[in-house]
């Protein structure tokens, strides 16, 4: 199974996450991914994800994550001993959504989008210093990331596979190009979506 976790003003209609849907709707597998809305809440946002799968043997699961996603991934992976696919991941977010406290919009849609103070102890309180069994998490960061620090991402994910993309975006703009390898590390051949 595979529990994509969107970024931060992100939803279910992202690039990423619809192609990936697709990929698996294409391959007759659309039950086994599953990307919900998540709550602006990160406590929220956690225990959404991880009621989706209580039920999953961790053995079974990856987590995709893209963005604060990511983070959340990170978190969730050491905590259930799954699997994660980290695509341009938020590592530091306490520090880097301080300045979006507030009222915004999110990306997909004009509904407003509160992020309040007390998010930020939320987010501390999922902060993971070190990683344990890298072997477990895929890295994909893009050097022309305009939001996040790639060099932060592939300093956080020591050991862990990693393909850094020269140039692209924060969104990953050909992630297209990269959905087969992800789903192939997520235990899915992708074959057939090429067809």
């Amino acid at each position: 199974m595979i529990l994509y976790l969107h970024g931060f003003r992100s939803s279910p209609q992202s690039f990423k996450a619809r192609l990936l849907a697709e990929r698996m709707r294409l391959l007759g597998r659309a039950d086994e991914y599953q990307c919900p809305q998540l709550p602006a809440s990160p406590a929220a946002a956690i225990a959404l994800a991880q009621d989706l799968v209580r039920e999953v043997d961790p053995a079974q699961l990856t987590l995709i994550g893209s963005s604060l996603g990511g983070y959340y991934a990170t978190w969730l992976a050491q905590q259930s001993g799954c699997s994660a696919v980290l695509l341009n991941p938020a590592v530091k977010p306490p520090r880097d959504l301080e300045k979006y406290v507030g009222v915004s919009t999110q990306y997909h849609s004009d509904d407003p989008f509160e992020f309040k103070r007390e998010y930020m102890a939320e987010l501390q309180a999922l902060q993971v210093d070190v990683i344990s069994k890298p072997e477990r998490y895929f890295l994909i960061a893009a050097t022309g990331d305009e939001v996040l620090d790639w060099r932060e991402m592939v300093g956080h994910y020591p050991q862990a596979r990693q393909i850094v993309i020269q140039g692209s975006d924060h969104g990953i703009s050909e992630f297209a190009d990269y959905a087969d390898e992800v789903l192939a590390f997520c235990g899915i051949e992708a074959e057939s979506s090429n067809r």
